[in-house]
This record gives structure tokens, sequence and C-alpha cells, in this order.
């Protein structure tokens, strides 16, 4: 085989893992099964977001005006990323942890911004940076019009070696 040929087989080789990565995944999987019927019709607001990066935040704040002085460690990860599939722009996801995880805000999407606001309880932040780490990661929020919401991170396709 001549060198052009070996050439040419190694770019395709290389290139096949990337197209790969990038087939359109079937996000809907994702979702639980609706066995209580809060689904109904489609979705009003759909985001699908492809992280990018990701920053993590570990605060420390003194609210000096109140008795006693209550000092907070607020944990945050700050993700950025871009539509996945047609779009523009980039998009923000703001994931705080909650101590005791029983009571958790709501997921909010900020059309304003592109800023989408999730809590998790702060047994999952390990959780969360692995599959950060691990990539690709997609982010997915739906809002129906009876006021279900779901919001998700869920990882690409990954092969089992």
């Amino acid at each position: 085989m001549s060198s052009r040929s070996c050439a040419f087989f190694f770019a395709l080789a290389c290139a096949l893992p990337l197209a790969a990565a990038e087939t359109p995944i079937p996000h809907g999987q994702f979702l639980p099964p609706d066995d209580a019927g809060l689904r109904q019709g489609q979705p009003e607001q759909q985001q699908l977001i492809q992280i990018v990066e990701y920053a993590v935040v570990i605060g420390n704040q003194r609210q000096s005006s109140q008795q006693p002085i209550p000092i907070t460690t607020p944990t945050l990860l700050r993700l950025k990323g871009k539509p996945a599939g047609k779009g523009t722009g980039q998009f923000e996801v703001l994931i705080s942890f909650d101590g005791e995880g029983k009571s958790l805000k709501r997921p909010a999407y900020d059309e304003k911004t592109r800023t989408l606001s999730l809590a998790y309880p702060l047994a999952q932040y390990g959780v969360l940076l692995d599959l950060l780490r691990n990539g690709p990661v997609y982010c997915q929020f739906l809002s129906y019009a009876n006021g279900h919401v779901w919001a998700d991170l869920h990882s690409g396709a990954v092969r089992v070696r």
C-alpha cells in the first residue's frame, strides 16, 4: 500500500470516532416513564444544550447584618454550552447544591439570559463531576402547558471497552 493510501485510511480512521460522537441522540430516551400522565402534549419550551466547559465554584459568605452571624459555603457548577443541533449562541447552566436535598428548587430557564438553573442534593456532586469529566454531556429542559417541568444532564453514547 502506498504512503498516500495509508495516510487516507489513517485520516478516515481518526475521523470515524468524531463522526460517531456527533450522531444525533434521541434525547427523549432520557425521560422517565410518564406513569402519572404529567407530560401532556408537546413541550411549550424545550432546550437541548451540549456542554462545552464547566467551572466549580465553592463560596464562603457571611451576612454581617444578621445575629448570630451565619456563615454559608455554597457550591456551584457553572456550565457553558451551545445548542445541540440547529441554532447559535451560548447557554449557561447553573447547578446549585442543597446539603439536605429535601426540598429542591424547581428547574427554571430564563430565555432572556439563556440561563438554566438546576438544583441537586449535595450527594449528587461527585456523580455530576464524573459525568462532566467523561463527556460528551448534554443538558435538556422541557416545560409543559400544565406546569410540569423536566431537566436533566446526560451523557452522549459511550462505547463499552
